[in-house]
Order: structure tokens, then sequence, then C-alpha cells
């Protein structure tokens, strides 16, 4: 299931870039906290911690903000496209027992039958779920799966309590048998070529 852990927050009261570049050079994250008809809130998340919480999808996290606890869920991490560091996290408030949608990975396991492969047509599902059960990802099991197999979003066994959001009939992965590519059929015809024409002077040489 997605973390779910505890993270000290502190109000934010300065904006602008330049706030935020100071927050971020002191180690924080700037971030927002929203929903269920509560006023926006502004604040800023220890840098090292947060980091490694939102490797996973998901997230979801017990915030004390200066005391007062919230649980929420990580809904988007804004990253330098360059860099890759975290510039704003954005929260979604959320409470124990409650559904939400979110978009969990899909992992591929197993190996489908000689010869061919499996290709991935959707890299998440959207489920509704626990808002504090989400589950880290969904599996699709290939194993043994013949050429021209499929399996769409229907297909996919879901966790306990999991409600399929995406169209049922959504193509997640496929079963093929690779195909050489035109270079290559160029490239075996050419040989192809060369080998006969090399076995012709060949014969030509032994009957002189």
């Amino acid at each position: 299931m997605a973390d779910y852990t505890k993270l000290a927050a502190e109000i934010r009261t300065k904006f602008g870039k330049g706030a935020a570049r100071k927050i971020r050079a002191n180690d924080q994250i700037p971030a927002v906290v929203y929903g269920h008809g509560t006023e926006p809130q502004h604040i800023t998340l220890p840098g090292h911690e947060t980091m490694l919480l939102v490797r996973t999808a998901n997230a979801v996290v017990d915030l004390d903000i200066e005391g007062a606890a919230q649980l929420a869920l990580v809904k988007d991490v804004q990253r330098d496209p360059v860099r890759q560091i975290i510039e704003h996290i954005d929260l979604v408030v959320v409470r124990r027992g409650e559904k939400v949608t979110v978009s969990v990975p899909v992992v591929v396991e197993g190996e489908s039958s000689a010869g061919t492969i499996h290709v991935q047509d959707e890299a998440t599902l959207s489920l509704l779920v626990e808002a504090t059960d989400i589950p880290e990802h969904v599996v699709v099991d290939v194993e043994g799966l013949e050429d021209g197999a499929q399996v769409r979003a229907a297909d996919v066994t879901l966790p306990a309590g999991a409600e399929l959001e995406t169209e049922g009939d959504t193509l997640v992965v496929s079963i093929v048998t690779p195909r050489g590519t035109a270079a290559d059929d160029a490239a075996d015809e050419a040989s192809a070529e060369a080998g006969a024409e090399a076995g012709a002077e060949s014969t030509e040489s032994d009957s002189e």
C-alpha cells in the first residue's frame, strides 16, 4: 500500500519566486493543502523526508501543521524540468474511510509463451479506493499467454475494496510475436542474395 507517514509542516507566510528559492535553499519544500471546503493552507515541508515520501505514487501523509493534525494525499509534484528538483507540492485533504480516485501504476509480471513479447498499452489504471488504503500498484500476469492474447482493464485483478474507474474495455497489455523491421528484412534479403551469388561463383569455378 502507499506510504502513510507523518511529516511536520510549518505555515508559510511569504510567497513569490524569491521566497520559494529561500525555502528550497533551507532544505524545505513549498506546498499547499486544500479540499473538503477548507481554505487552502500554504505550508513548507522538510525536504529530505518529503522527497523520500513522494517516490511512491499516491502517497498519503499525516501532516502535523504546527500542532494541528491533517491527513492529506499528495496530488501533484512539480519539478524543475532540468534539475528535477521538487519546486512545489499540492496536497488534497482526505478523511479516514472516504474513497478517492487515483491513478495506480500497472506492473507486468511473468513470461509470455516462447517467441512472444508483451506490449504495455496503459501505464496506470484509475481506481476508486479508500484514501488510507491506496495500492502501490496493480499486477498483470502474462505467464504463458500466447500470441494475440489481450488483457483489458476489466480483466485485471484489483485489490479488495478497489473499484475500476478506467473503462473496462481499455487495452492494458497485449502479447505479440516480434516482426523484423523493413531494414532488417532488407538486410536479410541482401545477405541471402550475396550468399547465392557466392555459391554460384563457387560452382562456376569448380566446373572450370
